[in-house]
């Protein structure tokens, strides 16, 4: 069974003033971080940009071993994007998952990509109900559909496509805890600070290897 992996990286931060997923973190690109640590997880990974400017920086980084399309709509959201990856994408399951995630568990990507068999998503939920749609696993072709009938509806968010899903599967965040105690997976970089916070992550688990 062929899994992908579908990483948007289409956002511009007027925070960092550029590409989020350029954006240094320990020396490295953080998307370099998330690719890295997925491409060991599915057999192919898709890259989604919004523009044909980001194409070439990004494959430069990853060296031609994913494949970049551009989401050529004028409107940016997360919906759209994936409905770009899932349309690129060969594998049966795809993880979705954004740029800016520097943590992100392979651990648990195995687990929810293993999970999804025989359902239309696998998606983890906090205790107090907020889910994390990106960073979830979907039947490709189920969630396809679903993107394509919520964006008809002049939808924009992920929960409107799930909303469209026949069956979905949460699983709650305690569970994940068994794999990444401190939940670091779902960390991602919106600001500045954020992004000395993981600075100083890494710093301290460098030290203590």
């Amino acid at each position: 069974m062929k899994t992908s992996a579908v990483i948007l990286a289409g956002g511009f931060s007027k925070r960092f003033g550029r590409d989020k997923g350029l954006v240094e973190l320990a020396g490295r690109p953080l998307i370099l971080h998330v690719f890295d640590t997925i491409s060991g997880v599915v057999d192919e990974t898709v890259v989604v940009v919004r523009s044909k400017g980001q194409i070439d920086p990004i494959e430069c980084l990853l060296q031609s071993k994913a494949n970049i399309v551009v989401d050529e709509s004028r409107t940016q959201s997360p919906l759209i994007g994936a409905s770009t990856g899932f349309g690129d994408v060969k594998g049966k399951y795809s993880l979705l998952l954004p740029c800016d995630t520097p943590f992100v568990s392979s651990r648990i990507a195995s687990l929810l990509l293993d999970l999804c068999i025989n359902k239309s998503a696998v998606i983890p939920r906090w205790p107090n109900g907020y889910i994390e749609p990106l960073q979830a696993v979907y039947h490709t072709e189920s969630a396809l559909a679903a993107t394509k009938t919520a964006l008809k509806e002049k939808k924009l968010d992920l929960q409107s496509m799930i909303a469209h899903l026949k069956s979905v599967r949460y699983v709650p965040t305690l569970v994940l805890e068994r794999f990444d105690s401190e939940l670091l997976t779902f960390f991602n970089i919106n600001t500045l600070e954020d992004l000395r916070k993981a600075e100083y992550r890494f710093k301290v688990d460098a030290k203590m290897s």
